[in-house]
C-alpha cells in the first residue's frame, strides 16, 4: 500500500472535548476501509467534520477502488492507503489499523455516517471501564441515502434488532465501532481471508478476553443495498457461512441476533406448502398458518415498523422479510451440503490468523488463497 494525503489531526482542548477522568481526551484514529464508495465516502467523512471531539486522523484504507474514491478522501484531507489489488474489508481494516497512531481505532465502513456526538460516547463509554475491549454502535432508523421500499425495510430491520440487542453483548460489529489500541495489538488482526463474517470471527478472540458493549449512543445512518435481486443474493451468499461458524465458533449467550430460528421455519414452511394449497384447496390454510406464525415470531419488529412507516408499509415489510428468511434457509441448506462435500468449504471459520502484529497481510491466513470463493462484502 502507499498513502498520500495529510493526517487530518486536531483535538480540541475545551472542555466541550474532554471525556473526564481527567487530561486529555485519546487520540481517536478513524480507519475507513473502502471500495467504490465515492457517493457515500463524502457523506461519511462529512459526519467525521461534525463530531463533537475531533478524530486525531482519518484514515481511509482504499482498496484498489476504481471510481473517484481517492479524490474524495484527498479533498477532506484524509490519509489515504492505496492497495494495488481487492484484498477485502479485513485486509483494508489490518491496513489502516497498521498505519493508524492514535490511542483509540474507530472502525467506519465508507456507506455509513456517525451521529455528531458518536465518537465522544465511545471514547467516554471505554475510558469509564478498562474491561470493555469494544465499544460499537446501532444502525438510525433512516437510511443514509433513500433509494426506495427496499432499502426502508434493510434500514428498519437493521435498527430494530441492534436496538434490542443493547448492552453487554459477546457480538461486535465493525462498521461502527471503537477499539483501544493496545486491545487490537493484544487480540490481533482481522482474518486477512474473510470478506464474509469476519466479525464473528474476531468476536469469539475478543470476547475471549475483554467485554464488548453494544450502544445506543453510537448511531451510524448506512446507506444499505436497495434492489431486491442483489440484496436476496447477498442474503443467500452470507447464509452460507451460517453452520461451518457455528460448528466453529460456538455462540456464547447473549450474542446478537438479526434473525430468529422460529422466523426463518415459519417462512420456509410457507413457502413448501404453498404447492400443497395449489393441488388442495382445503391445504390452503397451511400457507396461512405459516404466514401468522412468521408474523408471531417477531411482533415487536411488526409494531415498531409500523409506528416508523405506518400500516400501508407493513404488508410489503413482512413480503420482504419473508423473502430474506427464505434465503437464509436455502442458504444454509446449501452451505451444509457444500460442507458435506468440499471439506476445505468454511475452513477459514476454524481459527485465528497466524501471527498477531498489525501489520498482519494476506500471507498470514491458512487460506489466503481462498479469498476468491468468499465473493461477499468487500469494502464499506
Amino acid at each position: 500500500m502507499t498513502g498520500t494525503g495529510p493526517a487530518a489531526a486536531a483535538v480540541p482542548g475545551d472542555s466541550a472535548s474532554d471525556t473526564g477522568n481527567g487530561g486529555a481526551p485519546p487520540r481517536v484514529s478513524v480507519v475507513i476501509p473502502n471500495y467504490n464508495y465515492a457517493q457515500t465516502l463524502e457523506l461519511c467523512l462529512a459526519s467525521l467534520l461534525r463530531q463533537t471531539l475531533q478524530p486525531f486522523e482519518i484514515i481511509v484504507s482504499d482498496d484498489a477502488s476504481t471510481d473517484g474514491s481517492v479524490a474524495v478522501a484527498e479533498r477532506f484531507g484524509c490519509r489515504v492507503l492505496r492497495a494495488d489489488t481487492n484484498r477485502g474489508v479485513s485486509a483494508a481494516r489490518n491496513a489502516g489499523a497498521a498505519a493508524a497512531r492514535g490511542d483509540i481505532l474507530f472502525f467506519l465502513d465508507s456507506d455509513q455516517a456517525l451521529s455528531p456526538d458518536s465518537l465522544e460516547n465511545a471514547v467516554r463509554l471505554l475510558r469509564a471501564d478498562p474491561g470493555l475491549g469494544c465499544v460499537h454502535g446501532i444502525i438510525a432508523f433512516e437510511p443514509l441515502v433513500d433509494h426506495g421500499p427496499v432499502e426502508w425495510y434493510r434500514t428498519l430491520h437493521a435498527h430494530h434488532w441492534r436496538l434490542k440487542g443493547v448492552g453487554p453483548t459477546p457480538t461486535a460489529f465493525f462498521a461502527a465501532a471503537a477499539v483501544p489500541r493496545r486491545v487490537f495489538e493484544e487480540i490481533g488482526p482481522f482474518h486477512p481471508a474473510l470478506r464474509d463474517s469476519e466479525d464473528v470471527e474476531y468476536s469469539e478472540r475478543l470476547s475471549a478476553r475483554y467485554r464488548i458493549l453494544l450502544t445506543d449512543q453510537v448511531v451510524a445512518a448506512h446507506d444499505e443495498e436497495h434492489r431486491l435481486g442483489p440484496m436476496l443474493r447477498e442474503q443467500f451468499r452470507r447464509a452460507q457461512y451460517l453452520l461451518p461458524f457455528a460448528a466453529a465458533h460456538r455462540r456464547r449467550r447473549g450474542a446478537l441476533r438479526a434473525n430468529s430460528m422460529a422466523g426463518v421455519a415459519a417462512a420456509t414452511f410457507t413457502v413448501a406448502t404453498v404447492p400443497a394449497a395449489v393441488l388442495a384447496a382445503p391445504l390452503a390454510v397451511l400457507p396461512v398458518l405459516g404466514i401468522l406464525a412468521f408474523a408471531c415470531a417477531d411482533p415487536s419488529l411488526l409494531r415498531f415498523v409500523r409506528r416508523r412507516r405506518g400500516l400501508g408499509f407493513l404488508p410489503l415489510f413482512i413480503g420482504l422479510h419473508l423473502l430474506v428468511n427464505l434465503q437464509i434457509a436455502l442458504g444454509a441448506g446449501t452451505g451444509w451440503l457444500r460442507s458435506r462435500f468440499d471439506r476445505d468449504f468454511g475452513r477459514v471459520a476454524d481459527g485465528p490468523p497466524r501471527g498477531t502484529g498489525l501489520s498482519a497481510g494476506p500471507e498470514a491466513g491458512p487460506d489466503a488463497g481462498r479469498t476468491d470463493a468468499m465473493e461477499g462484502r468487500t469494502t464499506g
